[in-house]
């Protein structure tokens, strides 16, 4: 998702974005975690590693399992595009509260 739509989205919802403004030390703090959390499961664990080719494709492994298989406790134990799902029906049958 483009920064731009990202953006418009959370506008949508009546949201704003969680992050600071451009040039403090909140500006990448989001990104910066998730990948220290990256290089702490795929990176350090599973290497050394022979090829670029064998860490692209671990990298789109753990991008998958991230978004698509990983339980989240904050959510109910769902996967993060569970929960899109189930947010984006909300929205359809105007079930979400304000």
């Amino acid at each position: 998702m483009s920064a731009k739509r990202y953006t418009e989205r959370l506008a949508d919802g009546g949201l704003e974005p969680s992050v600071g403004s451009v040039g403090d030390s909140y500006d990448n703090a989001l990104a910066e975690t998730i990948i220290g959390l990256f290089k702490t499961e795929v990176i350090n664990r599973l290497g050394p590693w022979k090829s670029k080719d064998q860490v692209e494709c671990e990298t789109r492994r753990w991008v998958d399992w991230f978004n698509k298989e990983r339980l989240l406790e904050p959510l109910g134990y769902i996967t993060p595009i569970k929960a899109e799902e189930k947010h984006e029906q909300a929205l359809k049958s105007d079930k979400i509260a304000a």
